[in-house]
């Protein structure tokens, strides 16, 4: 039989239950000084992003960062374009606005409706030279009052976009660099890294017409977390994973 003083077991216990809480504060801080705050600085807002908020730390997307998204061809950065407006819709609540800085806008304004934006809250900065988009964008991302800033633009190096990061960590403003063909994909100072390829959408039943926005993510990148790919669309105002095989669905692309 063994005897066991009950205080100095619970003394041990409570020892235990101190170092635990100071592991756990460690690393809340090591993951806030990597750039992801905690839900106490107040951003529990979850984006609805299904399966794919399990690859970030405590499963929520990371806010207030830098996001990188790679495209080679112009269909891939038309999905891009659409994905970034649905994480978008759901940021800027509170009748927040947006900047989206381009040397060459292609967006079609009234589309962004699709994915829960309002067009009337999203400013169109058009530069004449690409260079001068990432200018605009650092002077943006200093607006604390802006929900976030999309920067469509080829190039970008790695002091560049710690610039940026360093920007964000003040103003808590989330940023989107959209990088269509960029000659080299180096590493960057970015918080997640996106590769976006338009899917063949599904039809309900036998219904003519176009379906879903349907996707397939890569999340190449992600700071402490789990780079995978899923199959999304974007159905009643959120992202929902794709359950039925694609060779199963009529092909029509939205």
């Amino acid at each position: 039989m063994i005897h066991v003083n009950i205080n100095s077991f619970a003394e041990y216990m409570k020892g235990i239950h101190e170092k635990n809480g100071v592991l756990k504060r460690l690393r809340q801080k090591i993951r806030e000084l990597e750039g992801f705050p905690s839900l106490k600085e107040g951003h529990d807002d979850s984006l609805a992003l299904g399966p794919i908020e399990a690859a970030f730390p405590e499963g929520r997307f990371p806010v207030g960062r830098i996001h990188e998204f790679i495209s080679t061809s112009m269909p891939e950065a038309s999905a891009a374009s659409g994905f970034i407006a649905g994480l978008l819709g759901k940021l800027m609540h509170k009748e927040r606005y947006c900047l989206w800085i381009s040397s060459r806008r292609t967006l079609f304004p009234p589309g962004l409706k699709r994915f829960g934006m309002d067009p009337g809250r999203v400013v169109f900065v058009d530069v004449k030279r690409e260079k001068d988009v990432l200018w605009s964008v650092e002077q943006a991302l200093k607006c604390d009052r802006l929900a976030a800033v999309v920067g469509e633009l080829r190039e970008v190096s790695f002091a560049e976009s710690q610039r940026l990061q360093l920007v964000v960590e003040q103003s808590r403003v989330t940023g989107f660099l959209h990088r269509y063909q960029p000659l080299t994909q180096h590493n960057l100072a970015c918080a997640t890294r996106w590769k976006i390829t338009p899917l063949a959408s599904m039809l309900e039943g036998r219904m003519p017409g176009v379906g879903f926005p349907a996707w397939s993510v890569a999340l190449l990148k992600v700071r402490n977390g789990k780079p995978g790919e899923w199959q999304i669309e974007w159905k009643d105002g959120r992202f929902r994973p794709i359950s039925l095989p694609l060779e199963k669905k009529q092909r029509h692309y939205a």
